[in-house]
C-alpha cells in the first residue's frame, strides 16, 4: 500500500462529535515528547509503569509489519493506522484503537513531521480484570454477532483521557508507581467496559465464545511455533471443528492458523538474530525452518529485505539512535 491517506470510514470507524479534550492531550503529548527525544524519530520507549509503552514517529511511512498485543492505543498528536488483513483502522486524537488479542498486522504512520511528531501511547490490557468487572457493568449485546473484530476503534472522551494523565503523571514519582498505578489501570478497564468499544471488548473475555476460543488457539500456536502445526491437536485443544476454527481465526486475525505460525516462526527468528547474534541459517532451524534457503525467502517477503540485510539496517539505525541521545540536564 502507497497510499498514506485516511481509507474511507467505514463500520470500524465509528462517528466523532468534537470533544474538549485538548488541554489533556497536550499535557499528554508534552509528557510523552519529553520522554523520548533525541532518537531517530522513530522509537519506541518503555516507563516505569509495567506494561506502559510510548511511541514517536516524525515522518510518514508504509506499513510495516507489527504485533499487537492486547492493548488500548491512542495518540495525543498526529494519526496512524493499523491494518489487519483487509480493514484499515485509523486513529488520531479523536478516536483510540482497542485490540483484544495478539494480533499480527501493519503499522502506518498518518500525519507526522519533524517539528510535530506522531506521539502515543499504549497500554496493555488485562483480559482478567475485564472480566471481573464485566459483572458491574450493564453492557448492551453488539448488534452484529457476527461482526467479531478483533481490533475496534472508540471515541476519546474526557473520562478515558483524565485517568491517563494520572498514570502518566506518576512517571515524575516512581515511588508512588507500585501503589497508585495499579489502581488507575483497574480504573482504565473500568472507563473502556463504560466507553462504546465495552461490548466488543467484552466478547473476548466471554467464556466459550468464538474469540475466547481463538485467543486460545493462538497461545497455543505461540507456545508450539517451532513444531509442525497440527491442526487436529489444535481444534481439540480449543474445542472447534476445523472449518470452524479456520473460518474465526481469519475473521479475527486475517490470517490462517498456518499464517500466524509462520509470522510468529519469522519474528522470532528476527528477535534471535538481532538479540542474540544467531546467524540466519541457525534462527530458521531453532523456529523450525528446514530449509535455510526457504525461510530466507519468506523472511525477505515479509520485512522487505534479506535476513542479513534487514539486522544490518535495524543495528544501524540503533546505532544512530544511541549515538544521538541528549545528555542528561
Amino acid at each position: 500500500m502507497t497510499s498514506t491517506k485516511h481509507p474511507t470510514r467505514n463500520q470500524h470507524q465509528p462517528a466523532t462529535s468534537p470533544v474538549s479534550n485538548g488541554h489533556v492531550l497536550e499535557q499528554l503529548a508534552a509528557v510523552i515528547d519529553r520522554r523520548t527525544e533525541g532518537g531517530t524519530g522513530e522509537q519506541d520507549s518503555s516507563t516505569a509503569i509495567p506494561y506502559l509503552t510510548f511511541f514517536r514517529r516524525e515522518k510518514l511511512t508504509e506499513p510495516n509489519p507489527c504485533l499487537i498485543e492486547p492493548s488500548i492505543v491512542f495518540v495525543a498528536q498526529g494519526a496512524k493506522q493499523l491494518l489487519i488483513g483487509d480493514q484499515a483502522y485509523a486513529y488520531d486524537t479523536e478516536r483510540f484503537l482497542i485490540a483484544s488479542l495478539d494480533l499480527p498486522g501493519s503499522s502506518q504512520v498518518l500525519e507526522a513531521s519533524p517539528e510535530k511528531p506522531c506521539l502515543g501511547l499504549a497500554l496493555r490490557l488485562d483480559l482478567r480484570v475485564i472480566t471481573e468487572l464485566a459483572g458491574h457493568v450493564r453492557l448492551l449485546a453488539p448488534r452484529d454477532r457476527n461482526d467479531e473484530g478483533s481490533a475496534a476503534l472508540g471515541t476519546v472522551t474526557p473520562e478515558l483521557l483524565e485517568p491517563f494523565a494520572r498514570l502518566l503523571a506518576l512517571l515524575d514519582r516512581p515511588d508512588e508507581i507500585s501503589i497508585l498505578a495499579p489502581l488507575i489501570e483497574r480504573e482504565i478497564h473500568f472507563r473502556l467496559l463504560k466507553s462504546d468499544v465495552g461490548p466488543r471488548l467484552l466478547q473476548i473475555a466471554a467464556a466459550g465464545s468464538h474469540s475466547q476460543r481463538i485467543a486460545r488457539a493462538i497461545d497455543w500456536i505461540k507456545v508450539n511455533y517451532a513444531r509442525p502445526l497440527s491442526i487436529d491437536e489444535l481444534v481439540a485443544h480449543v474445542q472447534m471443528s476445523t472449518s470452524t476454527l479456520h473460518h474465526h481465526f481469519r475473521q479475527l486475525t486475517g490470517m490462517s492458523p498456518l499464517q500466524y505460525q509462520k509470522w510468529m516462526r519469522l519474528n522470532e527468528a528476527r528477535r534471535m538474530m538481532l538479540n542474540e547474534d544467531f546467524d540466519a541459517a541457525a534462527a530458521a532451524f531453532q523456529v523450525g525452518y528446514e530449509s535455510p534457503s526457504q525461510f530466507s525467502r519468506e523472511y525477505n517477503r515479509l520485512f522487505g529485505a534479506p535476513p542479513k540485510r534487514d539486522i544490518g539496517e535495524l543495528r544501524k539505525r540503533a546505532s544512530k539512535a544511541t549515538q544521538r541521545l541528549p545528555a542528561h540536564h
